[in-house]
């Protein structure tokens, strides 16, 4: 996570970090505004980034899946319409990804 924060920083991104659903839900609710997010599939103890991504969908704002384990997870994941980056992958081709996303709406 630490490397995907700095080189937002570096590319001049304002970068939100959390650790968990409810983390991300907490900095959704607070944020004035989200250009776009970056979320990883498994959270840990069998946790998905499923809440996080349904409620970016409900407010229009463009998500990518950086996971190495999406095989690993139900059907539910795979409907999710965003633009899948494997990992291992260099966090500042992560960071590109995302701005892509937004600048072309290719997410």
């Amino acid at each position: 996570m630490m490397d995907l924060q700095f080189s937002g920083e570096d590319h001049d991104c304002t970068m939100l970090c959390a650790a968990s659903c409810t983390e991300a839900l907490d900095l959704i609710a607070k944020a004035d505004e989200i250009d776009a997010a970056i979320l990883d599939v498994s959270l840990g103890a069998g946790s998905t980034c499923l809440p996080v991504a349904r409620k970016l969908e409900n407010l229009s704002i463009p998500y990518i899946l950086h996971s190495g384990d999406l095989d690993r997870h139900d059907e539910t994941i795979r409907t999710l319409n965003a633009k899948l980056v494997a990992k291992p992958y260099p966090a500042e081709k992560v960071i590109a990804a995302a701005i892509e996303c937004v600048v072309n709406d290719d997410c």
